[in-house]
C-alpha cells in the first residue's frame, strides 16, 4: 500500500492529464462518429440512433473510469486508492462487454451501407464489435483484464484514425449531401 502511495503522489499531475485526455478522446471520436452518421444521412434511421446509444454508453464508461482514477490520488481514507484501482479493474470490462460492440456494431451497419468511407471500415468497425465482445465474454470470470487483453483496446485507435485520414483524402469524392429545405409558412 506504500508503494501504491508513493506511487500516486510522484505521478499525480500524470495521472490527471491522462484522465483529462480519456475524458476528451471519446467526445473527439464520438463527434467524429455522429459525423459519420449524419454523412451517410442515417441520423433518423435505428442504426443512427443505435450509435447514439453506443456513444453515450462508451462516454459514461469513460467517466466512470476517469472518476476511479482521480479518486485513486486521494488518501482519505487510507483505503480508498486500493479500492479505486480494483474498481477501474471491474469497470475497464464494461468497455469490452457492452461499450465498443454498442458503438461499433451500428456505426459498422451504417458505414456498410453507405458510401461515405470504403466499405471495408464498416466491415471491419463490426468485426472489432466481435472481438471486443468475445474478449469481454471470455476473461467475464477474471477480476482483472489481462494487461494483452486490455491492449487490444488501442487497436480502436487505429481504426478511428484510419477513417479520418481516409475520409478527409477522400472527401471531394464523397456523395454530396442534400439538405431538405425548410417548409415556408
Amino acid at each position: 500500500m506504500p508503494e501504491l502511495l508513493a506511487f500516486g503522489h510522484q505521478h499525480y499531475r500524470s495521472i490527471l492529464w491522462g484522465a483529462w485526455m480519456q475524458a476528451v478522446g471519446p467526445v473527439l471520436i464520438i463527434l467524429f462518429a455522429f459525423t459519420l452518421v449524419f454523412l451517410a444521412g442515417a441520423e433518423r434511421r435505428l442504426a443512427g440512433w443505435m450509435t447514439l446509444f453506443g456513444a453515450t454508453i462508451l462516454m459514461m464508461v469513460s467517466l466512470i473510469e476517469i472518476t476511479f482514477y482521480m479518486s485513486a490520488l486521494h488518501t482519505d481514507p487510507d483505503t480508498l486508492p486500493f479500492i479505486s484501482l480494483q474498481l477501474i479493474a471491474a469497470v475497464q470490462h464494461l468497455y469490452f462487454i457492452v461499450a465498443a460492440p454498442a458503438l461499433f456494431v451500428p456505426l459498422g451497419v451504417i458505414l456498410v451501407r453507405s458510401s461515405v468511407l470504403p466499405r471495408a471500415f464498416g466491415y471491419l468497425a463490426l468485426g472489432l464489435a466481435v472481438i471486443f465482445g468475445g474478449l469481454g465474454v471470455a476473461f467475464l470470470l477474471d477480476l482483472t483484464l489481462p494487461a494483452p487483453v486490455t491492449a487490444v483496446a488501442g487497436v480502436q485507435a487505429l481504426w478511428w484514425f484510419a477513417a479520418a485520414v481516409t475520409l478527409l483524402l477522400r472527401g471531394e469524392k464523397a456523395d454530396p449531401i442534400t439538405f431538405p429545405r425548410a417548409r415556408e409558412h
